[in-house]
């Protein structure tokens, strides 16, 4: 006899099950998710860091995947815009790649597909006159222009999981799930507690299989289901240089593959380059760059910057596995962004919803449309409610990030400016939470380098579910970027020591 019976069970705590969680406990339904390893592990942490309609999408005819993800930018970025912000994007031109005319078409389409209000529209650039000349080739005097979103990826789905608790969701990470049936008109789930070993068994009316790449494995493993669809299983590498130029704006690339990559700021000393797009046929879990990823976007990179990119340069690199819906055939950077939802069960059976492929940029919608596709065994609970309701540390107006960051400045005039600049950025208003008892400097405890506190650190495990020196240096921050190998094992040796009291403390 089944104990607590949820609305929803979720498998996978990545942006569509903390999406998913998040909408579905903001109805009023009872959700359960397992995460087998921290938020945001897998895939979601290991993007190109955009909101984005994806430009190029539009050459493969992905015209209502590029509309819906255009009218989600500045929805995301009014949800959050302590971690969304707009990013300006310089196209630099040369005759032997796309035609001025295709792209000029393409911009068109770009600002007026998804009903843009904020973002600025895109404009022709003279770079003989215009400072983001500085790092290019000499030969390169004309670009366009454009706007997107950045984003802090892991932290979305941070904050997407904590609205979902705070509205009753049991959130449960390090938590596998071995084994799924059906039993009578609920789904047993049976799990494992990856830090104590603690079996327990789990009932739910519904399951969403959101395990990202690993949703294939979830259907034919744990439920020992057939499945109709398959995923294509496609790596996408990144690298982090020192700064190559010191403005606001990103780049853009073409390359003579059709294949194009970014030049990102990064975490104010580093830009980002990426990504590359190959067939993944490996362990998921041991994902990461070939030298061959790394030659090719160093040398992508240096046809455009007159001071040419080097391996030598790279001071790290990441490397994640999209799990995209496959049509089959083509190259790999030409496979579909979109996402397919795939319900299974016949009358009477309680339904099991696959999630394949999407984007970052659309996971809002996919949870909307997953709800919708459930809500016969939801007791019609089918109010639309995401859009408009802030995530937390964003409830600030949207162009106000400069505002927070003055007034918390005041609030707080004992710390140092740049470390309540990126409290802010990466926290918003819930800087407050982090900084509650902190009167003097000294209140911000031990330092464990590169402006990383104790008081932030509590924050994090009591708060964000941090439980490893890995969680919080290269998934709740990147500051590993700026932290010694001796720090950050400092960092992990003590939260294993203190991990028990940091927790008691929200008791």
């Amino acid at each position: 006899m089944a104990g607590r019976v949820y609305d929803i069970a979720v498998i996978g705590g990545g942006i569509n099950g903390c999406g998913v969680a998040r909408d579905a406990s903001g109805r009023g339904l009872s959700v359960f998710v397992a995460e087998k390893s921290d938020l945001a592990s897998g895939t979601s942490s290991k993007s190109t860091k955009l909101i984005h309609g994806g430009l190029r999408y539009l050459e493969h005819n992905e015209f209502m995947l590029v509309r819906s993800a255009l009218k989600e930018r500045e929805v995301l970025w009014a949800m959050a815009p302590h971690i969304i912000w707009p990013l300006r994007f310089i196209l630099p031109h040369h005759k032997d790649l796309r035609p001025t005319w295709l792209i000029r078409l393409g911009l068109f389409l770009y600002d007026h597909l998804g009903g843009r209000k904020v973002l600025p529209p895109s404009n022709g650039l003279d770079l003989t006159k215009d400072e983001a000349s500085n790092p290019l080739n000499s030969n390169f005097t004309r670009a366009f222009e454009y706007s997107d979103c950045w984003v802090d990826d892991a932290r979305l789905v941070v904050i997407n999981a904590m609205d979902a608790a705070k509205r009753g969701a049991d959130i449960r990470t390090r938590t596998k799930v071995i084994a799924a049936k059906r039993d009578s008109d609920l789904w047993q789930l049976v799990t494992v507690d990856n830090v104590s070993g603690e079996k327990e068994f789990i009932h739910a009316k519904t399951l969403v299989n959101a395990s990202g790449p690993w949703v294939s494995e979830v259907i034919s493993q744990q439920a020992n289901l057939p499945s109709k669809f398959n995923i294509r299983l496609v790596q996408g590498s990144h690298v982090v240089v020192p700064k190559i130029f010191d403005h606001d704006r990103a780049y853009i690339f073409q390359n003579a593959d059709d294949r194009i990559i970014f030049a990102i700021p990064y975490e104010n000393d580093f830009t980002l380059i990426g990504t590359t797009d190959e067939d993944y046929k490996g362990e998921l879990s041991e994902a990461s760059i070939s030298q061959g990823e790394i030659d090719y976007l160093c040398a992508s990179a240096s046809k455009y910057f007159s001071t040419p990119v080097s391996p030598n340069d790279v001071v790290w690199t990441y490397s994640g596995v999209r799990p995209l819906f496959d049509e089959g055939g083509g190259e790999a950077h030409e496979a579909t962004r979109d996402y397919v939802l795939d319900l299974q069960g016949k009358p009477g059976e309680p339904p099991l919803l696959n999630v394949f492929g999407g984007k970052i940029t659309t996971y809002r919608r996919l949870a909307e449309e997953a709800l919708k596709k459930l809500s016969p065994w939801l007791s019609g609970k089918d109010t639309v409610w995401t859009s408009g309701a802030p995530l937390p540390g964003g409830d600030f107006p949207v162009e106000g990030l400069a505002d927070l960051t003055a007034t918390l400045k005041t609030e707080f005039s004992m710390i140092d400016e740049a470390l309540i600049q990126r409290l802010v950025r990466s926290y918003g208003t819930c800087v407050r939470d982090i900084l509650v008892d902190v009167k003097e400097p000294n209140d911000l405890g031990l330092h464990f380098g590169a402006g990383l506190y104790q008081s932030e650190v509590t924050y994090l495990v009591r708060h964000e579910w941090a439980l490893t020196a890995e969680d919080i240096v290269w998934r709740r921050s990147k500051l590993g970027l700026k932290m010694t190998k001796e720090e950050i094992f400092f960092l992990d040796e003590w939260l294993q020591e203190n991990y028990a009291i940091l927790v008691d403390l929200t008791a």
